[in-house]
């Protein structure tokens, strides 16, 4: 009796889990051109029951031959703005991407209280480098189209209790987006 059971337990256990991922809904937020490429970019998300998300990333489709890249991100992580800069002039045409994509108060999962990152994608999506690093939560950033140059703004958490006080460091960086290396901090 004892086996036949535990063979239910078993069996039962594979349907509703085989249910599960039927269930699974697949949601693209957004399309978004990459000027001066063949390249458009699809935001998306795999939700599953209970609107729980199972994976986040960015998929680059190249409009002229229909391949495509996915760039993952963590499936909690918080995708923001997502921009093209294209400065011919410096023949620079990378898509920047601010997220929270780091668990750096090592609780449950990546919240509003984590840092957010800026990552670099080139407009194909083979490339992607994250500028800023972990324990730097941004504030602010803008691009200089006449250098190239993309400035930072926001602190260090120089404490590692993984929020924002009053010891932690204000500091602006300044990278190359040709060469996507720190220039400067200030």
């Amino acid at each position: 009796m004892k086996p036949i059971i535990i063979s239910l337990f078993f069996s039962l256990f594979a349907i509703s889990t085989y249910g599960q991922d039927k269930s699974n809904y697949v949601y693209f937020n957004k399309l978004i051109e990459l000027d001066g490429s063949d390249y458009v970019i699809a935001t998306i998300e795999n939700v599953g029951k209970m609107f729980s998300v199972k994976g986040k990333y960015l998929l680059f489709i190249n409009t002229r031959t229909g391949q495509s890249k996915q760039v993952d991100f963590p499936s909690d992580a918080s995708i923001g703005r997502v921009e093209q800069v294209r400065i011919d002039s410096l023949q620079i045409n990378k898509v920047l991407v601010a997220g929270q994509t780091v668990n750096l108060d090592e609780n449950k999962q990546i919240d509003w209280n984590d840092p957010v990152q800026i990552i670099v994608i080139s407009v194909d999506g083979q490339e992607k480098v994250q500028l800023t690093e972990d324990k730097f939560f941004v504030s602010t950033w803008i691009v200089n189209r006449q250098t190239g140059t993309i400035v930072i703004t926001g602190h260090y958490d120089s404490n590692n209790n993984g929020k924002y006080d009053k010891t932690d460091k204000n500091q602006i960086l300044l990278y190359s987006l040709k060469t996507l290396k720190l220039i400067s901090k200030i």
